[in-house]
């Protein structure tokens, strides 16, 4: 078996340099828990296997031949996008009026004379699980419903397979060596994102945060909704 391995790490690293919707979901879940970030990753890259054995198979090229199970896909994965972004845009709000009610009663109990509960910090992460399962199905379902994905191993994969060998086992073994790719740099990244949560242990930071990814994902699911 015989592959152009150089060229296809070079495209393979720039499709993970170049930030997407699991960038996003990563970095995000990063921020939350090292190990929310990590199941994230991992969901991504389970959600890349599976476009793989479509492709190995055949199925992703059946799929690509017919718009509408395309566009049924692009517009689940829009979907899914958009429900991201609108929830953590609600949380967000929600938090902030918490906090004004706890700012509220903490005045009121100081003109009391009673001690505030309120007067403690709440840190980003205090009290909140991993939420491996919730950071798992995040990165599954961003890269299982990401059409553009599956197109990836459809029609990038077959320009490295070398035609005098079989293209299923050579699409399997470049598909493996993708995923074990993104495992290494999402973790590089997890890593990386996980050092925000010192920063989202400020409330104005957090907030801030909470909004930015929130309507960073929106444009992401109207943008894969309206992409041709």
């Amino acid at each position: 078996m015989s592959v152009d391995l150089i060229g296809f790490l070079g495209v393979v690293l720039v499709a993970y340099v170049v930030p997407g919707p699991d960038f996003v979901v990563v970095v995000r879940a990063a921020a939350e828990h090292p190990s929310k970030g990590r199941a994230a990753a991992l969901g991504a890259q389970a959600g890349l296997c599976v476009h793989m054995l479509a492709a190995a198979v055949g199925l992703s090229a059946v799929a690509a031949r017919s718009p509408a199970v395309y566009d049924a896909v692009k517009l689940l994965g829009a979907a899914y996008l958009v429900y991201l972004g609108v929830r953590a845009v609600l949380a967000a709000r929600r938090a902030v009026r918490k906090r004004r009610r706890a700012d509220g009663e903490a005045s009121g109990a100081a003109e009391d004379g009673a001690p505030s509960p309120a007067g403690l910090p709440e840190a980003a992460g205090a009290g909140v699980p991993g939420g491996r399962r919730s950071g798992f199905s995040q990165g599954f379902l961003t890269n299982v419903l990401n059409p553009k994905a599956a197109l990836f191993f459809l029609s990038i994969l077959p320009q490295f397979v070398d035609a005098g060998g079989s293209p299923t086992r050579q699409i399997f073994f470049l598909g493996v060596l993708d995923v074990l790719i993104g495992v290494v740099y999402w973790f590089g990244l997890v890593h990386v994102a996980a050092r925000l949560r010192s920063l989202l242990d400020r409330p104005t930071v957090r907030h801030r945060w909470e909004l930015t990814t929130g309507w960073l994902f929106i444009a992401l699911g109207i943008g894969v909704a309206a992409a041709a």
